[in-house]
């Protein structure tokens, strides 16, 4: 038996020794309110209009404002991998509380420095950025004195930071309290096991169908039990987005997370009006699984079985030696990294109870290196998913010599990386298969991606969408919740399952995450983006890498279509764009029907 090279656990002690009951942590926070304590009163102090004083006032407050984003940013990514390895450590949860004040108090010096420079006109502002140092930020401080100038005056804007801790952000902790009580029964060789939700997800890509079933009831019933508390942690959670975008007069729900993801309405609505005319093929596929299932329509548990066991599993350094074999066939920087990740324990991967579900990725800005958090079983699945995070940590690591304000990106481009990085992996698996069994697994695997990203996410889109059109009318009951999620299914599956999933508004994190309204578009945008960059970089083939990581370098500080436009020379508004893109993913499905008929 050969000796784990890899551990599962990732190591944190290098941050911080203790945990969440690390003195050294409570001094880092402690040191990041001192500094927030010094930018406020310097923010407070600055007198825009004093001439070249000016430019010299502002780069000393980014300087500072840039020490405490990497300050926050680094407690931030620590208390979130406290709270995800155990999601009963009661003391990480109060430490989250910690950060969010932080964070809050540092909003609000923000919110003061936005009115300041929002008070220049435009050719004093031009006239400002073009002192030493600030040159190179134009683009993000330019976006900032915009969007301040679309929001509440100085004083409202910081009452409603400071009223988010407990009447925004506090159902979100919510949510994540009501999920760490959920337990899911299994009943196998007449015991009765209990799974934390990250496990349960889990047994949905599992091959016995009977196992599948009997998880999902319990998994329905578990969300149902809860669903009045969730019902009502979502209500408020909406109400307040909702009071808030109307008193800034912001009309359109769309609006914020646009913004935040740097692209145009024109060019979310091309993305998806080309996804819906290209459903067929997908619906095509969903009825072979079925037949190769045994059945005659898929059931929502039976989206993620596997179809074959061609691959069998892969335990963990079987699944890090596949990556990093993959990586190294696209460029040595982008198999280095990954070799570094799983070298240094930065990742946590253990199958355990107790844990968080899903996977994510995190960076520590103070000390250069990343986090990703995953439960890994030994699927196919798991390791997409470890590829995936990889592509986000590679997406940092590419960014790593500019400056920290440029760094900001949004989560479609983040999601590009991701996408990419995992794309390399599923093709190069499926173009490397032995034999047209393990094609047909791998193929499935991909396509399963597409499905995700193509009518899982559009489901959500769907939902959220018509959800907040329901409250603006008042509070949401559970049932419609229900009947909402249920219609965003069919439409987004194009009615081509037996049974749907009506409490996954209760059971998907995503819809309760504060920072980032309307997390599911930017997932689709990134895949169908990251297949774009991908046929480029078959067509170039090696040495695409070094142009890969420009573009990378380049997500922070101008627009998609920007970046779009200047790295792969396309317009985003266009269908042309889109259909190219997922005309990859119908090509897929093409060969896996022709393989299997």
């Amino acid at each position: 038996m050969t000796k784990d090279i890899y551990s599962k656990i990732w190591d944190l002690d290098v941050f911080y020794k203790g945990g969440s009951d690390s003195k050294e942590f409570l001094e880092h926070l402690f040191q990041t309110g001192e500094h927030i304590k010094q930018f406020s009163n310097k923010v407070q102090m600055y007198q825009p209009f004093n001439g070249k004083n000016d430019q010299s006032f502002v780069l000393e407050l980014i300087k500072l404002y840039e020490r405490i984003v990497k300050k926050v940013r680094q407690a931030g990514a620590f208390v979130s991998c406290l709270e995800a390895q155990n999601i009963k450590d009661k003391q990480a949860n109060t430490l989250r509380g910690k950060v969010m004040e932080l964070s809050a108090s540092f909003q609000n010096a923000l919110t003061i420095f936005d009115g300041k420079i929002s008070a220049y006109d435009d050719e004093q502002w031009n006239k400002l950025l073009q002192g030493e140092g600030l040159t190179e930020l134009i683009f993000v401080l330019t976006e900032r004195r915009m969007q301040a100038k679309n929001k509440l005056g100085e004083e409202e804007e910081m009452l409603i930071n400071k009223l988010s801790i407990d009447g925004y952000h506090g159902w979100s902790q919510m949510y994540d309290t009501i999920v760490s009580s959920i337990q899911i029964p299994l009943e196998e060789n007449n015991q009765t096991y209990y799974l934390s939700v990250g496990q349960a997800a889990n047994k949905f890509s599992d091959s016995d169908r009977n196992v599948r079933k009997a998880v999902f009831s319990a998994w329905e019933k578990a969300w149902e039990d809860k669903s009045a508390l969730i019902a009502k942690t979502l209500n408020h959670l909406s109400g307040f987005r909702l009071n808030v975008y109307e008193k800034r007069g912001w009309h359109n729900i769309l609006k914020e997370p646009l913004e935040m993801n740097r692209m145009r309405e024109k060019t979310l609505q091309t993305m998806w009006k080309v996804i819906s005319s290209n459903k067929e093929p997908f619906k095509r596929f969903l009825e072979r699984k079925a037949k190769l299932l045994g059945v005659e329509k898929l059931n929502w548990y039976d989206l993620d079985a596997p179809i074959g066991n061609a691959l069998g599993k892969m335990n963990y350094q079987e699944g890090a030696a596949f990556i990093l074999k993959q990586f190294s066939l696209f460029g040595e920087e982008m198999k280095a990294f990954a070799q570094k990740a799983f070298t240094d324990r930065w990742i946590e991967a253990e199958d355990r109870k107790g844990k968080r579900p899903g996977g994510f990725h995190t960076y520590f800005p103070e000390s250069g290196q990343s986090r990703i958090f995953m439960t890994y079983s030994g699927t196919t699945s798991n390791v997409s998913t470890l590829a995936h995070e990889l592509g986000h940590g590679f997406h940092t690591y590419a960014m790593r010599d500019i400056h920290t304000l440029n760094r900001n990106y949004a989560m479609n481009v983040a999601e590009t990386a991701s996408t990419f990085a995992e794309t390399i992996v599923s093709d190069a698996a499926v173009k490397a298969a032995s034999n047209k069994q393990e094609k047909i697994v791998l193929l499935e695997g991909k396509i399963q991606n597409s499905i995700a990203l193509l009518m899982n996410i559009h489901a959500r889109f769907l939902f959220e969408t018509n959800f907040y059109e329901e409250r603006k009318k008042g509070i949401v009951s559970e049932v419609k919740l229900n009947e909402i999620m249920v219609q965003a299914q069919k439409e987004a599956y194009g009615d081509a399952l037996n049974t749907y999933h009506p409490t996954f508004w209760a059971s998907k994190l995503h819809f309760y995450i504060t920072g980032v309204p309307f997390y599911n578009f930017p997932y689709t945008f990134g895949y169908l983006f990251s297949l774009g960059i991908y046929v480029q970089a078959q067509k170039d083939g090696i040495g695409y890498e070094k142009k890969y990581m420009a573009l990378l370098k380049d997500t922070a500080s101008m627009t998609v279509e920007e970046l779009a436009k200047k790295h792969l020379a396309v317009n985003l508004a266009e269908e042309v764009f889109w259909q190219n893109a997922i005309q990859l993913c119908i090509d897929d499905v093409e060969e896996f029907l022709e393989l299997t008929k």
